[in-house]
């Protein structure tokens, strides 16, 4: 991580005389050391370092706009168990690097020598920077009041979101309720968060909330929770919001950005309301790419990871979630009853363990399989066959009016996939 640190400053010492970044990160027992080895890396070419402990990811992106410095850093693996660990670079425009600047520090850092890692590195901290993130966030509501008196559940996912939660419920004067909101690094995400939304749905419903919002580790997901506990994905949301901004004149033009993974009941919903659906690849990178390639404004994954370009350059949990209780508050009616007009396809997911990842194009027995299942579903369904960016796996993606046809599709599919190139 110093060498990172090292390589990142050499690189910033030749774009500017005067570099600076901004760097945060989440509650794992690992973060604070490797925090620690970036910023002496940092400090060997002599970076000006804007440090502000736990900060979500998406605070990182908008700071690191907002102060005009030349990079920001996110030290998070996400919604990933504790054990793991990653970083996240952004540029002076709050948005995540370029393929092209990843590649060229990682032959940066290939061609390094190794450095000598300080055993206590020293992180002198900042609290202003997340509190110039809470201002953000609420400037953003219609008013101060504009919540006051909400009853919701906040999921914290024991990440990087938990330490600001109070501060946000105080002055909205929401009635909250926050659980896994006492993070010790050793327990984010785990049976808690947007990967277990059940788990704050029940907290949802048996505290008789509005709503519930549930995040991952580092913040930049969210998932909503309805009142009787259901969980609702980032397709509803894209629903909500789109629908929400339709009807105000800020659907300009009227489309978004779903991935190829959403539900096409979110096309037919936004479609009977005179709002089109573009699709792009898998990943918030895709989805922000899209955006800014369309001139839209709103975008997202179903795992809720939502940008609204209008507001911020990349996923944010938090303003997703405040932004969604707003819609809520303001129109007077329940979650569930704003979302009664999205009716979600039945879908099959299926992964297969391969040897190799070949062009799936370039297996006729695979390509043979494929076209069989697109002609069973003509029209009336889809399907998504592609491999994970970053395990053995092809994955299958079928989505149609049948549930029995698409789980029948999806065997025969995977079947041909084994024989040919299974592990």
């Amino acid at each position: 991580m110093q060498t990172i640190g090292r390589e990142l400053g050499r690189l910033l010492r030749e774009q500017s005389p005067h570099p600076a970044v901004v760097i945060g990160g989440d509650t794992r027992p690992s973060t604070p050391t490797l925090t620690g080895w970036l910023l002496d890396g940092l400090r060997a070419f002599e970076i000006e370092i804007q440090y502000g402990g736990v900060l979500p990811t998406p605070a990182v992106a908008l700071l690191t706009r907002q102060m005009g410095v030349g990079a920001g850093v996110a030290i998070s693996a996400s919604h990933n168990p504790a054990a793991d660990n990653g970083i996240k670079f952004f540029d002076s425009r709050g948005r995540k690097w370029s393929r092209d600047l990843e590649r060229q520090l990682e032959e940066r850092i290939a061609a390094s020598e190794p450095a000598d890692l300080d055993a206590n590195p020293v992180l002198p901290w900042s609290a202003i920077l997340s509190r110039q993130y809470i201002d953000f966030l609420l400037g953003l509501l219609p008013s101060p009041a504009a919540l006051a008196g909400m009853r919701i559940v906040f999921d914290g996912a024991h990440g990087a979101v938990t330490p600001l939660l109070d501060e946000i419920c105080s002055r909205l004067q929401l009635d909250a309720t926050l659980v896994h909101a006492a993070p010790d690094g050793a327990h984010i995400n785990e049976l808690c968060g947007s990967t277990h939304p059940e788990v704050a749905g029940e907290a949802t419903r048996r505290h008789g909330a509005e709503i519930g919002l549930t995040f991952d580790g580092d913040g930049d997901r969210v998932l909503v929770l309805d009142a009787a506990g259901r969980t609702h994905d980032g397709d509803a949301i894209l629903y909500l919001w789109a629908r929400h901004l339709y009807e105000s004149g800020e659907l300009t033009p009227p489309c978004i950005v779903a991935t190829s993974m959403s539900n096409l009941g979110l096309d037919h919903a936004l479609a009977a309301r005179g709002i089109q659906v573009e699709h792009c690849g898998v990943g918030d990178r895709e989805v922000v790419e899209s955006l800014r390639a369309r001139n839209l404004t709103l975008g997202g994954e179903q795992s809720g990871h939502i940008v609204n370009l209008a507001l911020t350059s990349t996923g944010d949990g938090l303003l997703t979630g405040l932004q969604v209780a707003a819609i809520v508050r303001a129109s007077g009616r329940p979650l569930a009853d704003l979302l009664v007009e999205l009716k979600f396809f039945p879908q099959v997911l299926r992964n297969v363990r391969v040897r190799e990842k070949p062009p799936l194009d370039s297996n006729s027995a695979i390509q043979q399989a494929r076209r069989e299942v697109e002609a069973a579903l003509g029209r009336e369904g889809r399907l998504v066959l592609r491999y994970s960016g970053t395990e053995p796996l092809a994955r299958v993606m079928i989505e149609g009016p049948e549930l029995a046809l698409i789980e029948r599709l999806a065997e025969q599919l995977t079947t041909t996939i084994r024989q040919q190139i299974g592990a």
